[in-house]
């Protein structure tokens, strides 16, 4: 089924909807690096990465279908491609390869540029205009998170090069794929771009993949390890791309970088819960700062809350 070049308006949703939607989104994504970490002990990066993408996308296909039954334009799949190079193929393969040539630390670090090259990259395509709220929020939010991980602890050199290199890629990888976004959602439904992005970025990591998919022994996988791997496609994959795509048709790409700084945060929330670990006052520090840019991102109209009716 065709539909016109452009879609309704999205239905009215509370800012603390939209607020609230993107703080879970970042749970999930903060969740995801500790289930990860003890999943890849039984599973290579690479399969996990193919798993992953090839259980959620007949989901999110099916679910797209099941809501929108929407065929985008022939115009469109160049786009819908690149997004899904962007958002999905980089964002998974760029991030598990660099870990492997550099530091946990140093990562944590380089990925607080995202909101940054998500700001940049909005004013430069004239997609969203950058207030002078906005880029003090955006400020704000990555000194919080820079207190959180401590980039004193950042170490350069020969070794690390190359891993600190694609995690910086794929922090300006994401960061264009939440921007490039939103110019699509005004023509297609934002389950078939979620969906859309899967298919193509997942043939992708598939084909990369291949190898490591091919040499797993399922049966050596604990049962521990598998329960992990459908927390990740559920939660990290599934519920958190299609939240952050229906949060930017309704906000915007800045606020939705923004709160990426909410994941150093959320690593130590876990830390304290589960690994007996101290609150302290950079902790506190981290969140006060985290808490006041988020808030002026918002003030610089980082939601949208109109009146009018269309498609959710």
């Amino acid at each position: 089924m065709t539909e016109p070049a452009t879609i309704s308006p999205p239905t009215p949703a509370p800012a603390w909807r939209v607020h609230l939607t993107l703080i879970l989104v970042q749970v999930t994504f903060g969740g995801f690096h500790v289930v990860a970490k003890a999943v890849i002990s039984e599973l290579s990066p690479l399969a996990l990465a193919a798993i992953r993408v090839g259980a959620a996308t007949p989901v999110l296909m099916a679910l797209a279908w099941r809501r929108d039954r929407f065929l985008p334009a022939r115009r469109d799949l160049p786009m819908l491609a690149l997004l899904g190079g962007l958002g999905v193929f980089a964002n998974q393969v760029l991030f598990i390869t660099g870990l492997k040539f550099t530091t946990a630390t140093n990562a944590g670090i380089l990925m607080t540029s995202v909101p940054v090259f998500a700001a940049g990259a909005a004013a430069l395509m004239g997609i969203e205009r950058i207030t002078l709220n906005r880029s003090i929020g955006i400020a704000l939010s990555v000194a919080g998170a820079l207190v959180l991980v401590n980039p004193f602890r950042f170490t350069a050199g020969r070794a690390g090069a190359l891993g600190n290199g694609l995690i910086l890629t794929n922090g300006l990888c994401y960061a264009l794929f939440l921007v490039l976004q939103r110019p699509v959602l005004t023509r297609i439904p934002w389950r078939t771009v979620t969906a859309a992005a899967f298919f193509f970025g997942g043939l992708g990591v598939l084909a990369v993949s291949l190898p490591a998919l091919l040499a797993l022994e399922p049966a050596r996988v604990g049962t521990g390890a598998w329960l992990g791997v459908a927390y990740i496609i559920v939660f990290p994959t599934i519920f958190a791309y299609a939240a952050s795509t229906w949060a930017i048709r309704r906000s915007s790409p800045a606020l939705v970088a923004a709160y990426n700084t909410l994941q150093p945060l959320v690593a130590s929330s876990l830390g304290v819960t589960f690994l007996g670990e101290r609150f302290g006052w950079a902790e506190g520090v981290g969140f006060a700062l985290i808490a006041a840019g988020l808030w002026q991102v918002s003030r610089g109209g980082g939601t949208r809350t109109e009146t009018r009716t269309g498609t959710d």
